[in-house]
């Protein structure tokens, strides 16, 4: 399959920054981005599987975690 083209809008600082790095280590700016995204999605994925892990873990209402921070003078 071809790869897929699409128009991205990038903050002109970044877009100079990666550039920079693109011809820095001999890559296109197409292949920084691929691998900033498949990083992204690969965290995701290892953040779901710890997340279906812990699920039968008893939770915690956010307020009591609030409520001992307090009580230990960390808030």
């Amino acid at each position: 399959m071809p790869p897929a083209r699409t128009t991205v809008y990038l903050d002109p600082k970044l877009y100079r920054a990666v550039k920079v790095k693109a011809a820095v280590t001999s890559k296109t700016l197409s292949d920084l981005i691929n691998e900033a995204l498949l990083q992204s999605l690969r965290e995701d994925a290892v953040d779901l599987q710890a997340f279906d892990e812990r699920r039968s873990e008893p939770s915690r209402p956010f307020e009591a975690v609030l409520q001992d921070l307090k009580r230990d003078g960390l808030l």
